[in-house]
């Protein structure tokens, strides 16, 4: 593990080279090459583990090596093609580190970055659809903190707001945010939310939900008028 004085070079060093890098040409520097010759073995490691759990776990252990080299990026980038930057990413996603990610997704958005060509999908679809998954499954985890979830979601939809993409991924963000202002008890803009969804692809997976939703609604405006 790297000492806080090596972690400091490598975000200085990264940083440096990064503000070097014009715009849209391919990193380069001896910090890039670095860290895209670790994750070419932290990629073949990967594909060594068949558990799709096992690979997750996997990830949340590498990700710490490639930190201070993120950070030096996101400080100081012009906006250069970063396929490290790009793959963490991805990984941040994955690990369930949506605010990690959605840090680098903002960097990568605002300069228009690829993610690299494995992935065969652009980033703001790749963005929508991953924060959208993963949300998906921390709703019900106990211990989830449901308002700082809905904050991610909310930043994850401004950002792609404008993007064109599948109208099936943009509905799948629009049900975990219907999901998560049901959770935190705002059935109204669960509806809303959940409405669009159903828009956008009507097999989403949300018709009984949107039906709960209604009845729930008309019951509690019925009470109100008692």
């Amino acid at each position: 593990m790297a000492t806080p004085a090596q972690r400091h070079f490598q975000r200085a060093m990264a940083a440096t080279a990064a503000g070097a890098a014009p715009a849209g040409a391919p990193q380069t520097g001896d910090q890039y090459e670095l860290m895209a010759a670790a994750l070419w073995e932290a990629r073949r490691t990967l594909k060594a583990i068949k558990s799709v759990e096992a690979k997750v776990e996997k990830k949340r252990q590498l990700l710490p090596q490639f930190a201070p080299y993120t950070q030096g990026v996101l400080a100081k980038g012009n906006g250069a093609q970063d396929d490290v930057l790009m793959t963490c990413m991805v990984w941040h996603f994955d690990i369930g580190d949506l605010d990690s990610g959605l840090e680098i997704a903002e960097y990568a958005l605002r300069h228009g970055l690829n993610t690299p060509d494995h992935y065969e999908r652009d980033t703001a679809s790749l963005v929508a659809e991953q924060v959208a998954d993963e949300a998906l499954k921390l709703i019900d985890v106990d211990g989830t903190n449901l308002e700082s979830l809905l904050g991610t979601l909310h930043r994850a939809y401004a950002l792609t707001e404008g993007a064109d993409m599948h109208d099936q991924i943009r509905a799948k963000l629009h049900k975990a945010m219907g999901y998560a202002w049901r959770a935190v008890g705002e059935p109204q803009a669960a509806l809303d939310n959940l409405n669009r969804a159903l828009v956008l692809n009507d097999r989403v997976g949300v018709k009984k939900d949107i039906e709960k939703l209604e009845r729930e609604l008309k019951n509690a405006g019925g009470q109100d008028n008692n």
